[in-house]
């Protein structure tokens, strides 16, 4: 990947790859879920500590049949395995459940594709009467072989203790001196165990990645189904091609999404939501009938219904805006709670603060919440008016109905019901002569 990032944490629609192949098996209800990683895989197991998984270390990278044996002493021997890739992420829960079903009875499945290309994949080996017999690796195939164009994925299915028995007897005598999983087909059909192949229908599902362009198709494809599933459960696209779910995304009716929407993590929209251009929008919750303007960034924040939010305005996390706020261009809002119907429509910043009803935040307004080492909050009771360019100092309470004069900077306490004015005097100097430059000689 010529990245520092381990190939299986590169993130894949908001996602590692691991974590997309450990969430789909936890769909298949396991008793158990082992993951096995190598040399330098400490960053992974910390990235993904909090996955109900167990870690197993291969401490020697001698091929796939050497590290699945690492984790055979784990499961039990009446236990089904089923083994994945931690670089395939896009299997789907209903190809792994057919793989299942396909090896019961003491029979061992094998999931098989044919991509447009073969290169670089093992070749399914059949007899005449179209078993499968084996599995040939490319760097070991004859041209015969090689001219096969049914592949291996390397996902298969197969009881513990038919597995553990023939893992022990793998060899590693081939092209690169690796202990191959592929072998254990060629020692059950040897051993008289049948061998159930499923061929995949999209083989798309069994694509691995090994660098960023791979990487980058498989996002393509997530963004293609994601965007699919929307449309078909109502929602408009404007144009497909230019919308990018990395997460999952749930929605009332009538949702409209115009182009260049990035959509992160757990976004719930409700009903008639119309998301503008280029908005980015993570783990965010937006009510009924809201509208977000073009080019605004939501991270962690809830909005009410019939809220209008934007151009150009940032929502911080923990941003909670009630039913029918205006939030306008240019206006930050951080840990803060707006109440019904209240407004910020210009320039204008809002951290650690709690909004009343009503509130009509004037033009360039800073609620001043830090004070170099900690955060202060600020109380603004129902019905006040900021005036322009106005300094609220945390932390301070407005009282409700109260009025600040533009240009004023309030460090105290605001009496409900009262008109506050921090500014200084205006003074006008007659006979001031502005300072001239000196002439370049």
């Amino acid at each position: 990947m010529k990245s520092r990032l381990p190939k299986v944490l590169q993130p894949l629609a908001g996602r590692p790859l691991l974590k997309h192949v450990i969430d789909t098996a936890r769909m298949l209800s396991p008793q158990a879920i082992q993951v096995v990683y190598g040399h330098g895989g400490e960053r992974v197991r910390e990235a993904l500590f909090a996955e109900p998984v167990t870690w197993v270390e291969q401490a020697e990278r001698l091929g796939t049949g050497h590290a699945l044996l690492q984790a055979m002493p784990h499961v039990p021997d009446n236990h089904l395995v089923l083994v994945l890739y931690g670089d395939v992420p896009l299997l789907g829960r209903d190809t792994l459940s057919r793989l299942i079903a396909l090896s019961h009875c003491g029979q061992l499945a094998l999931l098989t594709m044919r991509p447009e290309s073969a290169e670089g994949y093992g070749r399914i080996v059949r007899d005449e009467a179209g078993h499968v017999v084996r599995i040939v690796e490319q760097k070991d195939a004859s041209a015969a072989e090689l001219a096969l164009s049914e592949c291996n994925t390397g996902i298969l299915a197969a009881p513990a203790r038919l597995l553990k028995a023939w893992l022990a007897e793998l060899g590693n005598d081939n092209a690169q001196g690796e202990y191959y999983l592929t072998d254990v087909i060629g020692m059950a059909v040897g051993q008289g165990v049948t061998v159930n192949p499923l061929m995949l229908a999209e083989p798309i599902e069994a694509l691995g990645v090994n660098d960023k362009v791979q990487l980058a198709s498989l996002e393509a494809v997530c963004r293609r189904t994601a965007t699919r599933d929307l449309m078909l459960a109502g929602v408009t696209v404007v144009d497909p091609m230019r919308l990018d779910v990395r997460g999952r995304v749930t929605h009332g009716t009538d949702v409209f999404i115009d182009v260049n929407v990035v959509l992160e993590g757990h976004v719930k929209l409700g009903d008639r939501v119309h998301i503008g251009p280029g908005c980015v929008i993570r783990d965010s919750e937006i009510g009924n009938d809201t509208e977000i303007f073009p080019f605004c960034v939501l991270d962690g924040a809830t909005i009410g219904a019939s809220a209008r939010i934007g151009p150009f305005a940032r929502m911080r996390p923990t941003a909670t805006l009630a039913d029918g706020v205006h939030i306008g261009n240019f206006v930050e809002v951080k840990n803060s709670a707006l109440g019904e119907d209240s407004k910020a429509n210009h320039l204008s910043y809002v951290g650690d603060a709690e909004i009343g009803a009503r509130v009509n935040i004037g033009a360039g307004t800073i609620i001043a919440n830090y004070d170099g080492a900690n955060k202060h909050r600020t109380v603004v009771r129902d019905d006040v008016h900021t005036g322009s360019n106005s300094v609220l100092v945390a932390p301070i309470t407005v009282g409700k109905g109260a009025t600040i004069a533009a240009g004023s900077t309030v460090a105290g306490e605001v009496p409900a019901g009262t008109l506050t004015i921090a500014r200084a005097r205006q003074t006008t100097i007659e006979g001031w002569t502005r300072p001239s430059k000196r002439t370049k000689t």
